[in-house]
């Protein structure tokens, strides 16, 4: 309970999944009439456990109320409220593969996909109807992150030198996993799990990345793709960030050449990160 009086629902915050069909829109369940703010309607969601990500409990939650299916969902992006004495986290998530949601909760009067135009229209919940008008600016934002595999690789002096594949190969399995374990990354203020391009080049072209180890994860990875540069790997990274900004995406791209930086600009790069913060990022989710 709140200094002010009001209640909250979760010791530990709570969390709930906005999962996007982009067919037919957001899944929302209608609340019967007895539960808090009875009528309205919000996302799939609810208390999370001692120690449990936000990203799982949502996942949890959205199980138990609506029968989504383990691997249907893939994150996007977190937002947080954070009250200080409490948070709720709400996570963003496409789905990869397409369910009819399943009412298997006695809260629930109706589960349905609402069209992203329609939203507004409903009788919503009071936290979901404060949030959404952001959320829905969000969703238009695709963020991308290309990596220079070669200047991050050569950013530590551990011998890489002697194995550049290796070197190569092991960072590409590092950020692969990063995917899997459900660690986000904060791009613009928000929280994202977004797509990586690995652009490598020369010795380290060939490097085949096996798929991370999912046995026991209920999300799919986020997607990493190796892009090979046929000749000069910054001439590739250009490429492939002007070919993701003409894809409408959001472009992070990971190098500390300075050269290249001022190219990757020119060429509608949005962000720029250093090696340094990458391999930061990597050594946080050991």
């Amino acid at each position: 309970m709140a200094p002010t009086g009001e209640k909250y629902w979760g010791r530990f915050g709570a969390a709930g999944l906005l999962a996007i069909d982009s067919e037919r829109g957001i899944l929302l369940q209608h609340r019967v009439a007895w539960s808090h703010f009875g009528g309205t309607w919000g996302l799939p969601g609810g208390a999370l456990h001692e120690g449990e990500s936000a990203i799982l409990g949502a996942v949890r939650e959205a199980q138990e109320e609506a029968g989504v299916p383990d691997a249907s969902v893939r994150p996007r992006f977190t937002s947080v409220l954070d009250l200080g004495i409490w948070s709720y986290t709400t996570v963003v998530a496409d789905v990869v593969e397409p369910f009819e949601p399943v009412i298997s909760d006695p809260e629930s009067v109706a589960l349905e996909w609402v069209p992203l135009d329609e939203v507004s229209s409903r009788p919503l919940h009071p936290g979901f109807g404060a949030a959404w008008p952001v959320l829905r600016d969000l969703l238009d934002v695709r963020p991308s992150v290309v990596v220079d595999a070669a200047n991050v690789v050569g950013s530590v002096p551990n011998g890489w030198w002697k194995d550049r594949a290796g070197a190569a190969t092991r960072l590409a399995e590092e950020l692969n996993g990063l995917s899997v374990r459900g660690e986000d990354i904060e791009l613009a203020g928000t929280s994202w799990f977004p797509p990586v391009a690995f652009v490598v080049e020369g010795a380290a072209r060939g490097l085949d990345v096996p798929d991370a180890d999912e046995s026991e994860v209920v999300l799919p990875a986020g997607v990493l793709s190796v892009v090979p540069a046929d000749a000069a790997g910054d001439d590739a990274i250009v490429a492939e960030v002007q070919r993701r900004v003409a894809l409408g995406e959001y472009v992070v791209v990971v190098t500390s050449d300075r050269e290249l930086r001022e190219r990757v600009t020119a060429a509608g790069a949005v962000q720029l990160r250093s090696a340094g913060w990458l391999r930061g990022v990597l050594d946080d989710a050991r």
